[in-house]
């Protein structure tokens, strides 16, 4: 069967995230995406695994709501710790099998801090010594370097993360077969580095909110058997892995340089002629996930692995409906309005970007929107990239789309 799945989200109990993440929230908004298997998110906070418990049944590693909604178990931690003389900031998504192994996951984090402040923990421990401990409960619990490139907290992040995976994982690497791209890089940016393009690459919302807008806005296309390890293997061997779906990354919060305190941004190649200092206040620009990619890279924009799972770019549907009507607010009444006669027509939002044809859209919205929604499936929508933690928004002016297509001169 096809499954897109989303396997990074967080939990009500996970800092500056909603009350309203409930169990039947997630499944009302991941359904209205477009989206049949979720990232349980938290699953080591004893509460809301408690929840997850009472409410959700295990049949062959996924856990199902009474109305046949499907989850998956799963977390993010956070490692800060030192080695190879610099500090490092990591986060990891890891993917558990069954309730049993959760609880003995849990069980050896308790040992290590608390897990009771935060959805998203805090340890001190080192990666290599994260998987160690991994591998000694269950050797089908998966571990993702979490957004590999974003600048704070990540694998290959500009302010505390390694070149290499085998420099972050030592000889721990094996048990290490993919990597999350995150919203700011697309695969084709990760390929460009050798080292990199040797893994896997999936794609998860990292959602800290249950608006459709974030949940599914990156997701997996999957064509398997809707069962933990078959999922796994896909994510392990590319067998039965379809594709991802990626937002562009320009649209996410650290695609290219800045310092949002003063209103910069700017391409590597500018940040680079200011010493990566901000003209402004003179402190340090945050180095953006653009300019780390082209300070690795070792092969040409454009290269692409032999075996590698495919992928397509899409902005979601509400920035794209605000985008067209100027509104600033995604949760504005109009926007809301239209997203929901969509969702009422056809069924959810992906259908809407990925398949319905321009006649029948024209039948419930403007031409002008119907347009645009085609463009952004066409993936010619401009960005107006993000920076330092400020997200990228769609540029969609009567000028650019002229010159994209001809026949919006009645735009």
């Amino acid at each position: 069967m096809e499954i897109t799945a989303d396997l990074h989200i967080h939990s009500k109990y996970s800092r500056a995230c909603s009350s309203s993440l409930t169990i039947p929230n997630l499944e009302k908004w991941a359904r209205i995406k477009g989206v049949n298997l979720l990232g349980t998110g938290d699953f080591q906070h004893q509460k809301w695994f408690n929840e997850l418990k009472e409410n959700l049944t295990e049949e062959d590693g996924i856990l199902k709501t009474k109305t046949g909604f499907n989850f998956l178990l799963q977390t993010e931690i956070s490692l800060i710790y030192n080695q190879d003389g610099k500090t490092r900031k990591i986060h990891h998504v890891i993917l558990a099998p069954s309730y049993d192994v959760a609880s003995q996951i849990i069980e050896i984090l308790s040992k290590k801090g608390r897990l009771d402040y935060d959805g998203r923990p805090i340890f001190g421990m080192s990666s290599i010594e994260l998987v160690e401990k991994m591998m000694e409960v269950s050797k089908e619990i998966e571990i993702i370097p979490g957004h590999c490139l974003t600048p704070w907290f990540s694998i290959f992040g500009s302010n505390s993360g390694f070149d290499s995976v085998e420099e972050c994982f030592k000889e721990k690497t094996r048990y290490i077969h993919a990597l999350e791209t995150g919203m700011s890089a697309d695969p084709a940016m990760i390929w460009r580095v050798d080292e990199w393009s040797k893994f896997n690459l999936v794609s998860n919302s990292d959602s800290h909110s249950f608006w459709p807008w974030r949940i599914g806005r990156e997701a997996n296309i999957f064509e398997c058997g809707l069962n933990y390890k078959e999922i796994v293997n896909a994510i392990r061997t590319k067998k039965g892995f379809v594709e991802t779906i990626e937002v562009e990354p320009g649209y996410g919060k650290y695609h290219i340089d800045g310092h949002r305190n003063c209103n910069v941004f700017m391409e590597p190649c500018e940040a680079k002629k200011y010493n990566n200092i901000c003209p402004v206040c003179k402190d340090k620009l945050t180095i953006g996930v653009l300019h780390r990619v082209e300070d690795l890279a070792n092969r040409d924009i454009g290269y692409k692995p032999k075996d590698a799972v495919g992928f397509r770019k899409l902005i979601p549907l509400t920035e794209v409906i605000a985008g067209v009507y100027g509104i600033k607010q995604l949760a504005s009444k109009k926007v809301w309005g239209i997203y929901n006669g969509l969702i009422k027509n056809f069924g959810n939002e992906f259908n809407v970007l990925l398949n319905v044809e321009m006649n029948d859209l024209k039948k419930f919205v403007d031409e002008k929107l119907a347009k645009v929604i085609l463009l952004n499936r066409e993936e010619k929508l401009k960005i107006s990239p993000g920076y330092d933690g400020v997200y990228g928004k769609p540029i969609i002016d009567k000028e650019y789309l002229m010159k994209e297509q001809k026949s919006l001169s009645d735009f």
